[in-house]
């Protein structure tokens, strides 16, 4: 919390946050240009395979195939905010 960005955008209160929305921070020009929120469905869609779902993204990580491990980094970026949002039904 309150740290500032280094090699990526500051996660605090990540989750329903706009996407490239860190003022400060250079994205790619893909994720600017994508629209939305980082919302639970959308962080694992990203995070299954980054390059491929967001074409032309500078994010320099291959991605997380195991949905069980995509779940628990999302439930830890959940966590890491001052008022988690709910956790979907």
């Amino acid at each position: 919390k309150g740290s500032k960005s280094k090699i990526g955008p500051n996660l605090w209160d990540l989750i329903n946050r706009p996407i490239a929305s860190i003022n400060g921070f250079a994205y790619s020009k893909a994720l600017v240009d994508k629209k939305g929120k980082w919302t639970f469905e959308e962080l694992n869609k990203f995070l299954y395979k980054p390059k491929e779902y967001i074409k032309g993204t500078k994010m320099n990580f291959a991605g997380l195939k195991n949905v069980e491990d995509r779940a628990n980094l999302i439930f830890w970026l959940r966590q890491h905010s001052d008022n988690p949002v709910p956790l979907p039904e």
